[in-house]
């Protein structure tokens, strides 16, 4: 028969153990939520973003110089594919001749031991047999040595084609490392933003915006003030123009002095012009594209980065430019940092390696594609470290 007996209640201290392990791991979650790090503000997140960004443009001109080489290479490959396969038709053609000089002498009593020695796979064994060479008429010296060279340069190309296929291999990794490094980047940049309120990331858009509308509004005020010198200075020389030829048609009155001519008043000193038609053109065609979205690795038309914006603006000028913004440094005069020296339609370049370039428009502004996320717009220069000003 089972037994039904009761079971024995916890003792005391079991209890008591129990309230104890309780209340510690209470106190400890307690003591560990006061020591979490709090969440960080809005300006810090934006800091961050930022710095990101930097990362990820810095790594989207490795992509771009990667891109350009690849592209560069892959045409050079295709021409010496296109050598090797005209070097090898004059080699076979080579070949060819050796043949009938063979045909010929086996019609006329069998073919000579000089002749099968030029008809071997290595002609230069022939050539290194003096004795041989000897025995050889010159038609069949001409056309051996002519075989010999034509397949040194069919070997040469090959070497050539083959080193420029390892250097196209080399360079599409890079591409593709490059590549993953901005997307990388850039999806930190996206998390971090998505950690905000849309509030918060509506604030950002806002003070952005409102800085690169006072940033147009000084570079408009530049180009009037630029306009109105320029009209002034015209007109002053018009007006000194008039004057030289109402003194050179009055009349002569004999011996009296003429009379002094008072000095055209200087004109005032004009505001910064446009560098030339293709400055001016150029920077025309970079402000019909504001508003367009930055997009790393995109030259145009749609949407740029950085050096995309620069290169295609120029392109409109009838002017090619350099695909990186570090090759773009080297691609006019470089004129210093100063600002005040720059002409609108100069590049400037930004930070110590030169991985940002924007066209100068005047006012200290710079029209430029400035980041992922954003379009392009203007912003005042002195935002961005200058590396160096160019002059196209």
């Amino acid at each position: 028969m089972a037994s039904h007996r009761r079971p024995k209640p916890a003792g005391r201290t079991r209890v008591s153990i129990l309230t104890g392990v309780a209340a510690a791991a209470v106190a400890l979650s307690a003591q560990s939520g006061a020591h979490a790090d709090p969440a960080p503000t809005k300006d810090q997140v934006k800091e961050q973003v930022d710095q990101l960004n930097i990362e990820a443009e810095v790594a989207t001109e490795k992509y771009n110089g990667a891109q350009a080489k690849q592209q560069e290479l892959q045409k050079q490959v295709a021409e010496l594919q296109d050598k090797v396969a005209r070097q090898q038709a004059v080699v076979i053609e080579a070949q060819g001749g050796l043949s009938e000089i063979a045909g010929e002498q086996y019609r006329t009593g069998g073919i000579s031991q000089t002749v099968q020695l030029m008809l071997s796979a290595s002609p230069d064994n022939f050539l290194s047999q003096a004795d041989a060479l000897n025995q050889a008429g010159s038609t069949q010296s001409g056309a051996l040595k002519e075989l010999q060279e034509q397949q040194r340069r069919l070997d040469q190309d090959r070497t050539e084609t083959q080193t420029k296929l390892g250097e196209l291999e080399t360079t599409t990794q890079q591409l593709k490392a490059s590549k993953e490094e901005v997307q990388g980047k850039l999806q930190k940049a996206q998390d971090l933003l998505n950690t905000l309120t849309e509030q918060e990331r509506q604030a950002i858009r806002a003070a952005e915006e409102k800085a690169a509308a006072e940033a147009k509004a000084k570079a408009d005020a530049a180009k009037a003030e630029a306009a109105k010198a320029a009209k002034e200075k015209a007109d002053a020389e018009r007006a000194s123009r008039d004057e030289n030829r109402s003194n050179l048609s009055a009349p002569s009155t004999g011996s009296t002095a003429p009379a002094a001519t008072k000095p055209a008043a200087p004109a005032a000193p004009a505001a910064p012009a446009a560098n030339g038609s293709r400055a001016a053109a150029a920077i025309a065609a970079a402000e019909s594209k504001l508003g367009s979205p930055y997009v790393y690795g995109a030259t145009g038309p749609n949407s740029f980065d950085c050096s995309g914006l620069t290169g295609w603006a120029y392109a409109q000028a009838n002017v090619s430019l350099p695909r990186t913004s570090q090759a773009q440094a080297t691609a006019g005069t470089q004129i210093g940092k100063d600002i005040s020296k720059a002409q609108p339609g100069d590049l400037v370049i930004f930070y110590g390696d030169r991985h940002h370039v924007g066209i100068y428009v005047g006012g200290g502004q710079v029209i430029h594609a400035p980041k992922p996320g954003a379009s392009v717009r203007y912003e005042a220069a002195s935002n961005m470290p200058i590396n160096v000003i160019v002059r196209i």
